[in-house]
């Protein structure tokens, strides 16, 4: 026998260290696993090493050991706080549910990978979910699961959490025994998903909160400033330019009527709204964003990239091209690109192929039909799914990259020029008092 020192991760991702009798390594680790400690690290302790015999069972737990080592790393406890951990914290305490969701995903495929039996695994996420809600979620979850009841059926009673993109594909690692490969799956189109859609959002805040900051300066201007200057007027009998009349007339209607103005933006808004949640006005709306210029054809490669991500993840997961046909047309968010899908699926029911139907459409990019062509005469449908998506993911980036560069400027252009009007309006008569006073 001999003393080694061993280090390790227990199943809630804790690491512990401690000291433990053995006739070797391999010893170490199967005492240890009885446990509930996966081994990271085990050495004999000075005097003892030539006692402790080979390290021949070192490989045999490595799986184990990197995915506890895993979770620890995605969702264990850490050590000091730093100024990297508070920023993380802030980020992710910032971030969407559907982050959460990634992380605990990727942590259960983790797990189950290790050899974790899955109610075992879901308590050990349950307890790393920073989300109170999807704590509360998978905490149900582990218990049904117990009880015999399917991952996938449980799964159904939290749509706000798992979608049914998410619920379908569980069932289909249920049915195929490779529960662990979709949840990863998952977990990477999860991801893909959170990190184009926080692309999109960045590039459109900085413009958005230029405009309303340029819309309270000016506004600011006509309702303040303009009418104290505009009283300096008054005094003096001589005409003033038409741009000033002009000026001082629409601050004049923008401080008397400026009440009746935000009242009728909110009703104006508001109708939009209720017209934009009827079907025919829902269609209307996303035919026009995808006429927009410059932004409609980046909305149209958005939907593009997430219909062949999906479809390439449900297929490699194991779910029928029909059934993955239905799923894929409720993450578009276009109803017009919508109904292709649903028209394409009919027409794959009669035994039509997925590029023809598309094609005929009009509305998918010659490109993407083509490759999807080719993915179904080779056999490969999935493969060339990732790669169109792939390809406008770098699309996307560019586009979002120049888009911003092109939104900025125009945004300052558009402030200044508007500042300049409103200064040159009431700068151009003061620089001619002499001549009013005369």
């Amino acid at each position: 026998m001999a003393v080694f020192a061993y280090t390790g991760v227990n199943d809630k991702g804790r690491t512990v260290r401690g000291t433990i009798d053995a006739d070797n390594e391999k010893s170490v680790r199967q005492l240890l696993r009885k446990q509930g400690v996966y081994v990271e690290e085990a050495r004999a302790l000075a005097g003892d090493a030539k006692r402790a015999g080979a390290t021949d069972a070192k490989g045999a737990s490595k799986g184990k050991v990197a995915g506890a080592r895993a979770l620890a790393a995605l969702g264990g406890v850490s050590s000091a706080p730093t100024f990297q951990a508070i920023y993380g914290a802030i980020k992710k305490a910032a971030s969407s549910s559907q982050r959460h969701v990634a992380v605990a995903t990727r942590q259960l495929a983790t797990l189950l990978k290790a050899g974790i039996p899955l109610p075992e695994a879901l308590s050990a996420v349950t307890e790393q979910v920073d989300h109170k809600e999807l704590q509360a979620a998978y905490e149900t979850v582990g218990v049904k699961v117990r009880e015999g009841i399917s991952f996938a059926k449980t799964l159904e009673e939290y749509p706000e959490f798992f979608e049914p993109l998410y619920v379908n594909m569980v069932a289909a690692g249920e049915m195929s025994g490779n529960l662990e490969g979709v949840l990863a799956r998952l977990a990477d189109f999860i991801e893909s998903q959170v990190k184009l859609k926080g692309k999109i959002t960045g590039a459109m805040a900085y413009p958005a909160f230029m405009a309303v900051f340029g819309s309270g300066i000016i506004g600011i201007l006509m309702v303040v400033v303009v009418p104290k200057v505009s009283a300096i007027f008054s005094d003096f009998q001589k005409s003033l330019p038409w741009y000033t009349e002009l000026l001082i007339a629409v601050s004049g209607f923008l401080g008397r009527w400026w009440w009746l103005l935000m009242i009728a933006a909110v009703v104006g808004f508001g109708f939009f709204l209720r017209w934009k949640r009827t079907p025919e006005g829902a269609y209307r709306w996303d035919e026009i964003v995808l006429k927009l210029p410059l932004f409609g054809e980046l909305a149209k490669m958005v939907a593009v990239t997430r219909f062949t991500r999906t479809l390439a993840t449900l297929l490699a997961s194991g779910v029928q091209l029909v059934k993955a046909m239905e799923i894929v047309k409720n993450v578009l968010g276009n109803r017009v690109l919508e109904g292709v899908v649903t028209d394409a699926t009919v027409s794959i029911k009669e035994g039509e192929s997925i590029a023809e139907p598309l094609k005929r459409s009009g509305r998918f990019p010659k490109l993407v039909v083509q490759m999807i062509s080719i993915g179904e005469r080779s056999g490969d449908l999935e493969g060339m799914l990732v790669a169109v998506s792939d390809n406008y993911d770098g699309i996307i980036d560019a586009r979002v990259t120049l888009l911003t560069s092109m939104l900025e400027p125009m945004m300052i252009a558009a402030m200044g020029g508007t500042a300049a009007a409103v200064a040159f309006s009431i700068l151009m008569p003061l620089m001619q008092l002499n001549e009013f006073v005369q």
